[in-house]
């Protein structure tokens, strides 16, 4: 076995989606000859705790090296899974925290997982180092030890750093601290990930000293054992069955497919009051109250946040599954962990994103219904024709072989790959 350091603050037993790409990754590689030490944060307060992908890490027998910090979160540990606040609250927050912590708030974690890493590296024989982002401040430090250790680097961006869809820069100071972090950071590592092409092609213009081979895509994926033996857990009836899985914050909002489902409501209740929309997460009291406002409690259910493999049974029993992005600026570079997701159930979707990546990958995988984000006219037409096709037992099949190149076994081979690459006589 070859050995590799995983550095990921967002790890189980934190739950959503920023946890799962690491998880997948570390869960595979001892399948191709692999070994990873996870170092992550320890205890700390957050939206969501998973006991389900808790039991993934225990079942693999992955290493798992967990370090504390004085980051919010940490600092708020006894607290367990925490409401998320109000939006106007977290966005408060959130521009209160990038004022005062460059690159983000993470920044005391970042320092004693550097600690942790220097001492197994020097105990211990590692091949390669695999550092994911955000928070960027973990690959700002651990970037440090690259010139005295000399052992392959790996980044591994879900998102971009400079200039990504929640960036925010009160100063100019602030975007050319960012921006110089990230160069001297990417400067030292030997192989960037990226998580979709637009990210590549921001990173390769933003930095040219970045060839276009120093860039790989590994998209986000699918893990087929998350699916297997899981049956529907959804009501049996003849309803349209729409489901939405994951969390809403800044403008990423349920308020434009709520609006339009009202309006179907009451144009067309013949086909309105054959279709249930179903949330498989977070459906915070702000959301709660619309569909109350608009009368359409009979329509909307709320299941709350459940565990990874809870989910799994929400997203078979469904007809369509339902994806949004809002309209921040650089949007068109995300791909949301979800939408792999659901392409691993081969069910329709039901896209409701702006121009971008996340609108081209569903269009590849042709059982995709797109429309604008913010568009309710939009939006109603679309669950007219889905409902349509519905009846008639015609909603679109996915291109099989387009979904299977996400098969997360398979692209935790490709990451591997390129470690074997940088291995050392």
């Amino acid at each position: 076995m070859f050995k590799v350091l995983v550095v990921a603050y967002y790890f189980p037993p934190m739950g959503l989606s920023g946890v799962q790409r690491t998880l997948k990754f570390v869960k595979y590689m001892k399948q191709f000859g692999w070994e990873p030490t996870v170092i992550t944060t320890d205890k700390t307060a957050y939206f969501a705790h998973d006991g389900s992908m808790a039991k993934e890490v225990e079942a693999n027998d992955i290493r798992v090296i967990r370090t504390g910090s004085s980051d919010p979160y940490s600092l708020m540990a006894k607290k367990g899974t925490i409401k998320m606040p109000a939006e106007w609250v977290r966005s408060a927050l959130s521009k209160l925290s990038k004022t005062f912590f460059i690159p983000d708030n993470k920044i005391s974690w970042a320092n004693k997982a550097v600690k942790v890493a220097k001492e197994l590296l020097e105990n211990e024989d590692f091949d390669a180092i695999y550092v994911t982002i955000p928070p960027f401040s973990a690959f700002e430090k651990i970037a440090e030890l690259k010139e005295k250790y000399d052992v392959p680097l790996f980044v591994d961006y879900r998102d971009l750093w400079y200039g990504n869809h929640f960036a925010f820069y009160p100063t100019p100071y602030h975007k050319v601290k960012h921006k110089k972090l990230e160069y001297k950071s990417l400067k030292n590592a030997d192989r960037v990930i990226v998580v979709n092409r637009k990210i590549k092609e921001s990173l390769l213009q933003k930095y040219p000293f970045l060839s276009f081979d120093d860039v790989t895509i590994i998209p986000h994926g699918y893990d087929p054992a998350d699916f297997e033996g899981k049956s529907s857990t959804l009501p049996a009836n003849n309803k349209l069955k729409i489901v939405y899985s994951g969390i809403f914050y800044d403008s990423i909002t349920p308020e434009y497919m709520f609006r339009a489902f009202k309006e179907l409501l009451v144009e067309r209740p013949d086909i309105a009051s054959n279709i249930q929309i179903h949330i498989a997460g977070m459906l915070r009291k702000e959301n709660a109250n619309m569909v109350n406002k608009l009368g359409l409690s009979e329509y909307v259910f709320n299941h709350g946040y459940m565990d990874h493999s809870e989910v799994a049974g929400k997203l078979l029993g469904a007809d369509i599954l339902w994806v949004m992005l809002g309209r921040n600026k650089n949007i068109d570079t995300v791909t949301p962990g979800k939408l792999l997701e659901y392409f691993g159930t081969k069910k329709p979707v039901l896209a409701t994103v702006p121009k971008g990546i996340s609108e081209i990958v569903c269009k590849e995988y042709k059982a995709s219904f797109i429309c604008e984000p913010d568009d309710i006219d939009a939006i109603k037409s679309k669950l007219i024709e889905i409902y349509t096709l519905f009846q008639k037992n015609e909603l679109p099949i996915p291109d099989e072989e387009f979904v299977d190149g996400y098969n997360r076994v398979i692209l935790t081979e490709q990451l591997t790959k390129q470690f074997q690459f940088f291995l050392k006589d």
